[in-house]
């Protein structure tokens, strides 16, 4: 059986034949004129160094990538609007291995040269309080433990997918998607570049008076990786409460999951939350215990979550070690506005202890300090982390200096 091309290639062909069997109308080509000036620009630009000192890995890696991301997104033209956009990353000093160019002796920063077709999508609204979207597009979900874009990584995440979000109901928003290819922050040259399947991601979440409450159903089916493929059922709820002069914000969320399609490890596994922050003034102070259950075979995975914003900037834990993840974590945040030049400033720790669920093995610890400041439309970032190894994994420090232009 010939398979079909992924959905973003389906997208051109057919936006070519709209406009073939309309072009000759001449209200289709008005509608065409007139969609194209009000076509905006994408222009999304990040310069970052990231060095990295591992024990046991002779050389530190030392990166200097370029990421840029390019392109346009059209006025709607019969309720529709196109989005082009081309990814391009660039390195400009390759000390490090990539995981694709062959320079092993190094510690990896997965961010391998790569020019591609990032997204390519047509987003449709002429259903009354419905957006459905068709091609190569970005999608993040809830606070990106379970579906996200990986925006961190210079290559982002991108899904070829049909997309249905539907907000016809006040407060209440459906949202399912159909997948057929995962595009990897690892480009599309490596072995592992791209995911593809038949995968279904189900998130209904409906605003409450003490938050907004979300239950999902993910089917994920991976032919390059069948022992990720799963199905994680779950529900959240995240909020925020003012009391006295300090903003509680509170989110709670559990999932269970268990192999899906041809997936040939058979486990039953939960994951579950819980995370309370205050904020007075300027300042802000929180905590929480994380929990992905192993049972010394398989962990709880979550392979489409951005990992860098969960389970430590130094990237240790990408995969769920076989006897789970437990991670107790504390944060500490400053922030303000106009400071000098610049429109904001702020400044975030973060301490994280890692422990297995199965065994109660110590993994390690890790302490995460960053500083960030914009103006107008930049943002720069120094970032630090310190990963020191108990029982899993080795010490590894990293260190990230970035600027990023957004127009």
């Amino acid at each position: 059986m010939v398979r079909q091309p992924p959905l973003a290639g389906r997208v051109a062909a057919t936006l070519l034949m709209a406009i073939g069997s309309t072009g000759a109308c001449a209200d289709a080509l008005n509608s065409l004129l007139a969609a194209t000036e009000q076509t905006t620009p994408i222009i999304d630009l990040r310069l970052r160094s990231e060095q990295v000192d591992q024990t046991g890995i002779a050389k530190d890696a030392d990166a200097v990538t370029l990421r840029a991301r390019l392109g346009f997104e059209t006025g709607k033209a019969w309720d529709t609007a196109l989005l082009a956009e081309a990814g391009l990353t660039s390195p400009l000093v390759e000390r490090y291995n990539s995981t694709v160019n062959g320079k092993t002796a190094y510690p990896i920063v997965a961010d391998p040269e790569n020019y591609v077709l990032n997204r390519l999508q047509l987003a449709n609204t002429s259903i009354p309080g419905t957006t459905v979207l068709i091609g190569r597009q970005r999608i993040n979900l809830d606070d990106q433990r379970f579906v996200a874009s990986v925006d961190w990584r210079q290559n982002e995440q991108t899904f070829d997918a049909a997309r249905i979000i539907n907000k016809s109901i006040p407060k209440l928003t459906f949202d399912l998607t159909y997948l057929d290819q995962v595009n990897r922050v690892y480009g599309k040259d490596s072995p592992v570049g791209r995911y593809t399947g038949n995968s279904y991601l189900l998130n209904v979440g409906y605003d409450t008076p003490i938050g907004k409450l979300t239950a999902f159903d993910y089917l994920l089916d991976f032919h390059q990786a069948q022992t990720d493929s799963s199905q994680t059922a779950g529900v959240r709820l995240g909020g925020q409460h003012p009391v006295g002069a300090i903003r509680l914000a509170y989110m709670v969320s559990w999932a269970t999951q268990g192999e899906c399609a041809h997936n040939p490890v058979h486990y039953t596994e939960d994951y579950y939350i819980a995370q309370l922050t205050g904020t007075f003034r300027q300042f802000s102070l929180g905590g929480g215990l994380e929990v992905l259950q192993g049972n010394g075979v398989k962990g709880f995975t979550t392979p489409l979550a951005t990992f860098h914003r969960w389970d430590g900037w130094d990237d240790k834990f990408l995969t769920t070690p076989p006897s789970g993840l437990e991670r107790r974590y504390l944060t500490l945040g400053y922030s303000t506005t106009s400071v000098g030049f610049l429109d904001s400033i702020s400044a975030t720790a973060v301490y994280h202890d890692f422990r297995s669920n199965h065994l109660d093995l110590h993994y390690g610890s890790e302490v995460d300090l960053l500083l960030q400041g914009k103006w107008r439309r930049f943002t720069g970032l120094v970032k630090f982390a310190d990963y020191v190894a108990d029982r899993l994994f080795t010490d590894t420090r990293k260190l990230w200096s970035v600027l990023d232009y957004i127009w």
